[in-house]
């Protein structure tokens, strides 16, 4: 589960949503309320700025220039601040620092502080209020000095990326002020600082203190380095062996007993981080666990206490090592429905050993009940499983709270998250009913988006699980769904296998959740939308991708659409990618497509004033992608200069070593330049391009196995990955393009074959084009797969759908909220259907269907010459 997504579930029930539009209850934006401070007149010749969730400030020259005569990077103290001192911290900011001309920015609302501070908020991010912007050294130390005699005594999160200045609320870190990015080791587009040499270098942000190498210390920083430094484990009688798991709150640690050598487990708590949604600190909630645990202690369903401590400020408690495996891990492993053809006998084991962990699973939990607790988050991570598979322990207990407080959910996970009016001891009947469900289709994270979803999924369990009786899941849609149960029949209004009528509800679908009056997107997609530089313009999760996906189907051109993307590329956003599927290019590309030429042109001129030649290689954002559109605008304009961009971009590319990349797949890894290289041959007929996509393509075969199903899959170390994104599924698509040309290459014919199974699986996750089981559908209609194959897929696409405003939608990433976005949602789903549609099938941009035009018999042909 993304952690991430959770916070842009708030603001909306349907789709995902920035945070800054959480409705109020007077209908306001923020729930928490602005800051008073942030209501003040900015000062005279100051400005002032939104940026993210920060309130930016800094004086103005005459000119009205700001941040003039200072620098670009340097060591800036943030301060740190609770929910209750916030709007005082950042009054006493204000007040330091905009007589002395500090610039400084501050979170203006409680809300927006709240979300910094969250449990699973970034954790290099979280605790800090208020930054500051000294303009050398000096001003430094006099800063920390003067302000913290200010703000001594506040309280506040420490900031993990920070070194504590004293005991108080202020911290410092080296890092860039002004906006720079750069691209980092993964080909992504970071925040960056200058090194010495004047090279733009990541400017790393992470949950720990750890400025540049080349970077001195100041001496008055040195003595509170020693006193971080000197808090250490050396004094504890146990020894640290792994962190198992790790939130803002605080980490799950694995170690042993040095007296006993016994295995034990220390959960640490961060004060003042971690908040949950009834505002209390990770410290809180494990003074809960530890009480809980102290009620359920002899009961043999839960780890015993063995020691409580304070170290560093934070809160451990020490319990018992539980021995097994998470219960999300075995159905992982055990889940026979990845498997392309069905074993009766393997169901039929399957679904014995549901019922079995379920019974014990429902033991534990009364057993729990008995002692008058309600465990209050339970979830498939959070039963554990003994050796034997069978036996449960139940594990976390931060949200455990004694039946008679009458408390609902203040944290859970969202697969398993009780409505509001579920009180008590039925906060955990409604987990139970959910696990009966997940452990069939682990698909109930669709629950919080309609409860009714509940009896689709139910009955197509029964269909997949003969053996089971329907008396378990009937029972658990009851609780579930309630009232508001309803048979799968009249669940869906029609099934996207259902042609014409499934595609053209999602396109009314699409169409209806349209927000033109908005300028930071036009359709409901991933939060990546709502990324800083445009994200809600492109291809992948923006604009662009949807139009791109209504046009290829075949469902025509919609005006209102095309002139909100006119609108808001003129001009672009400031800070906007340059890619094909993050960016202006793939802007582009639409809109030449569309017909408007002159804008399309336009926007690739200012990718070309930017330095798009230090972008990573991928297809997504970088040197492929951009390759791509230079070449295909060259030939549908006849811009020379476009071509030779085109050639720039592939000199580039041929220079890199792909098998140095940590990254593989149609568009992060060195497949997107593979198919950048064959395009290129098609238009030039130089076979050192074939030679170059056979070189890329290599360098991905080698990072996939096989899964456990046999077929070949990316492997990312911890999981393997058969999509068309990131998995093996996108570089067949590219094996079956390159085979068109060269198809005696026998290592790359028998790769294909291996793929090929990947795209048969009865379970996928989601249902998205790059990571879920449209982007199969898609794969196998262009490979030419029996026909049957094509249409279980299909069928089964229907598995994820959800009404929405009497039409068919689909959820995106992580399927907490609906999607129309054509990378996570219903236009790619869209465009897969598309794909299977006979006579004229739809494509991705670049991946025409096959078979791929024949190669040009003589040498380079240049547009425009």
């Amino acid at each position: 589960m993304g952690k991430r997504y959770e916070v842009y579930c708030l603001a909306d029930p349907v789709f995902y949503e920035t945070p800054d539009r959480i409705p109020g209850p007077d209908g306001g934006k923020d729930m928490g309320g602005p800051l008073d401070t942030a209501q003040r007149p900015v000062p005279e010749r100051w400005t002032s700025s939104v940026s993210g969730d920060w309130l930016q400030l800094a004086p103005v020259d005459e000119h009205g220039r700001a941040f003039q005569g200072r620098p670009r990077q340097g060591w800036k103290i943030h301060v740190s601040a609770c929910l209750d001192n916030a709007d005082s911290t950042a009054a006493t900011v204000w007040d330091y620092c905009v007589p002395r001309g500090i610039p400084f920015k501050f979170v203006p609302s409680v809300r927006l502080l709240y979300l910094r501070n969250a449990k699973y908020a970034h954790r290099g991010a979280s605790g800090k209020c208020a930054t500051l912007y000294p303009a050398d050294e000096a001003e430094l130390r006099q800063t920390l000095e003067e302000l913290g005699e200010l703000l001594e005594g506040e309280q506040g999160p420490y900031i993990l990326s920070d070194l504590r200045w004293d005991k108080g609320p202020l911290y410092v870190r080296y890092g860039a002020f002004a906006a720079l990015d750069c691209v980092d080791d993964e080909g992504d587009i970071v925040p960056a600082i200058e090194d010495p040499e004047g090279r733009l270098v990541p400017d790393l942000r992470g949950p720990a203190f750890r400025p540049p190498e080349w970077v001195t210390l100041p001496g008055f920083l040195r003595p509170h380095l020693d006193a971080r430094n000197a808090v250490s484990t050396n004094g504890l009688p146990y020894r640290i062996e792994r962190a198992l798991h790790f939130s803002n709150g605080g980490g799950v640690y694995e170690g042993v007993d040095t007296r006993t050598g016994e295995k034990v487990v220390l959960k640490e708590a961060r004060p003042y981080a971690g908040l949950a949604a009834d505002g209390a600190d990770a410290v809180t909630r494990l003074e809960r666990e530890k009480a809980a645990l102290e009620r359920l202690g002899g009961l043999g369903v839960a780890p015993e206490v063995r020691d409580w401590f304070t170290l560093g400020g934070h809160r451990f408690l020490v319990m018992d090592f539980v021995d097994g495996r998470p219960l999300h891990s075995l159905i992982v492993r055990r889940y026979p429905l990845i498997q392309p053809e069905q074993d009766p006998e393997a169901l039929a084991e399957y679904t014995r050993w549901v019922l079995d962990v379920h019974r014990a699973t429902e033991a534990a939990v009364a057993a729990v009940h008995g002692r008058g607790l309600v465990v209050g988050d339970l979830h498939v991570f959070n039963i554990m499983l003994a050796p034997d598979e069978r036996c449960v322990r139940l594990v976390d207990f931060e949200t455990a709270a004694p039946v008679g407080e009458r408390r609902g959910q203040i944290l859970a996970h969202p697969g398993f998250a009780a409505p509001a009016d579920r009180k008590g001891y039925d906060v955990d009947h409604y987990a139970l009913a959910c696990l009966r469900i997940a452990l069939l289709l682990p698909m109930t994270s669709l629950f919080v988006v309609d409860p009714a979803k509940a009896a689709h999924l139910a009955d197509i369990a029964a269909g997949q699980f003969p053996d089971l009786p329907r008396s378990f899941l009937d029972e658990a849609v009851q609780i579930i769904a309630g009232e508001r149960r309803a048979r799968a029949v009249a669940y869906l209004p029609v099934d996207p296998a259902n042609r014409p009528e499934g595609p053209a509800s999602m396109v009314r679908a699409i169409l209806r959740s349209a927000t033109p009056e908005r300028d930071d997107r036009l359709f409901p997609g991933d939060i990546a939308q709502f990324a800083d530089g445009g994200g809600g313009l492109g291809m992948a999760y923006g604009a662009a991708g949807v139009l791109y996906a209504l046009d290829e189907t075949g469902n025509g051109r919609w005006e209102q659409g095309e002139e909100w993307l006119l609108d808001h590329t003129d001009p672009p956003p400031d800070g906007a990618s340059l890619g094909f599927y993050d960016g202006l290019a793939g802007v582009a590309y639409l809109l030449d497509r569309l017909g408007h030429t002159g804008r399309a042109l336009d926007l690739m001129g200012h990718v070309l004033d930017e330095k798009w030649q230090t972008l990573g290689p991928d297809l997504h954002g970088g040197l492929a992608g951009l390759g791509l559109t230079f070449e295909h605008l060259a030939r549908t304009t006849g811009e020379r200069e476009l071509y030779d961009h085109a050639l720039t971009a592939a000199r580039i590319l041929a220079e890199r070593n792909f098998a140095a990349g940590r990254r593989a797949g149609l568009l992060r890894g060195a497949t997107g330049p593979a198919l950048f290289f064959l395009r290129l041959y098609e238009s030039t007929g130089d076979p050192a391009l074939l030679d170059h996509a056979a070189s890329a393509l290599r360098s991905d075969l080698a990072r996939c196995v096989p899964d456990s199903t046999g077929a070949l899959a990316v492997d990312e170390g911890f999981r393997t990955m058969p999509y068309l994104g990131t998995g093996s599924v996108g570089i067949g698509m590219v094996l079956d393009d390159y085979l068109a040309h060269r198809p005696d290459e026998e290592e790359f014919a028998r790769a294909r074959r291996n793929i090929l199974p990947a795209a048969r699986s009865q379970y996928y996750a989601e249902p998205g084009l790059f990571l879920g089981r449209a982007g199969m559908i898609l794969h196998l209609a262009r490979a030419g797969a029996p026909r049957a194959d094509v249409e279980a897929q299909i069928a089964a696409l229907g598995w994820y759908a959800v009404p929405y405003e009497g039409e068919l939608a689909f959820p995106g990433d992580q399927m907490m909220r609906l999607s129309m976005d054509l990378a996570t949602g219903t236009a790619g789903c869209l465009l897969a259907l598309g794909a299977a549609r006979p006579g004229h099938p739809a494509s991705l941009p670049f991946l025409p269907p096959l078979p791929v035009r024949v190669p040009a018999a003589r040498g380079p042909a240049r547009p425009g010459s």
